[in-house]
């Protein structure tokens, strides 16, 4: 599993526009490291800050800037994934990482002539799905770092140890056991086709109020994880069960009688968005496991939805 994100050749002197190209490489590592694109965007920010606070002979003195960035980056992000294990330790509910809309969506959200944000740059495949991003949440710093570093981006395990602090043995053990997790975790691939097919009737019998159909379509072991983060309501714990959920979808259905849901494709797979009044207000994304949604995961924190607003 590697992205399609590749870096940008480097020269001796790189000028603004080689250092700032490796931009879109930075946005895609980090917010797969922390599930977060408001903390990946801070993350690139902090990187260029170090990058410009050096001297011109400082900055030339390095043989590969894109390599210096990465480094620094990925060092962020696992100084920032041992303190967000405590932040979300008092994080009201259940954490979900920020899902994102497809880029076509992003692009006709904003208003003419605006800049491209980092989230339509994100690049969507597998590696960005919410199952994949949930799994990575279970991992520690170093297992996800170096897991991501490693099988995510390629880069070698003596690249890795630099950004770790351990030696490039370490690093693969790390990243062996991570790879586990992930295959653990990991069922057999659905057609996309078939995917969207399965949330497309899940949506059609949530607005009928069919609560057989939503059983019918949920696996009999299926958990619904809902992410308000004590800012709007949401479950503060996960709903075990086909047939407590689809009960629980009902009863979303009866008491928000304006409530409008739309296909959209969530982290690179088929989803829902739920809108009251023009505004998104949800966020759903599914694991399907052979013709059954295994999981769903609804965001309704909103600033977890600001890709989603639309100006």
């Amino acid at each position: 599993m590697s992205t399609h994100v590749e870096p940008a050749d480097d020269g001796p002197e790189p000028g603004l526009g080689a250092i700032m190209s490796e931009r879109r490489q930075l946005i895609n590592l980090a917010y797969r490291l922390l599930g977060s694109l408001a903390e990946a965007e801070d993350v690139v920010q902090e990187t260029y800050a170090r990058w410009y606070a050096m001297t011109p002979e400082q900055q030339g003195a390095i043989s590969s800037p894109g390599g210096w960035l990465t480094k620094v980056a990925g060092r962020i992000c696992l100084d920032l994934l041992a303190s967000a294990r405590v932040r979300r330790e008092r994080y009201v509910g259940e954490w979900i990482p920020e899902p994102l809309p497809d880029r076509t969506e992003w692009i006709s959200g904003r208003p003419a002539g605006a800049a491209a944000d980092p989230a339509d740059r994100v690049t969507l495949d597998e590696s960005v799905s919410m199952a994949f991003l949930v799994v990575l949440e279970s991992m520690t710093p170093a297992e996800r770092v170096a897991f991501v570093l490693h099988d995510v981006f390629r880069y070698s395990f003596a690249e890795v140890a630099e950004i770790v602090g351990r030696s490039p043995a370490a690093c693969r053990q790390l990243a062996s056991s991570a790879r586990r997790r992930v295959r653990t975790s990991q069922a057999p691939a659905t057609p996309t086709a078939r995917r969207a097919a399965l949330i497309r009737d899940f949506r059609h019998a949530w607005e009928a109020k069919d609560i057989d159909a939503l059983i019918g379509i949920l696996d009999p072991d299926a958990t619904a994880t809902g992410d308000g983060g004590g800012l709007v309501e949401a479950q503060l714990r996960p709903i075990e069960g086909g047939e407590q959920i689809a009960r629980y979808m009902i009863d979303l259905a009866h008491r928000a009688t304006d409530l409008v849901v739309l296909e959209r494709t969530v982290n690179g797979q088929p989803g829902l968005v739920a809108q009251q009044g023009g505004a998104v207000v949800a966020v759903f994304a599914f694991d399907i496991v052979g013709d059954r949604i295994k999981r769903v995961w609804g965001v309704r924190n909103p600033e977890k939805l600001r890709p989603w607003t639309r100006s």
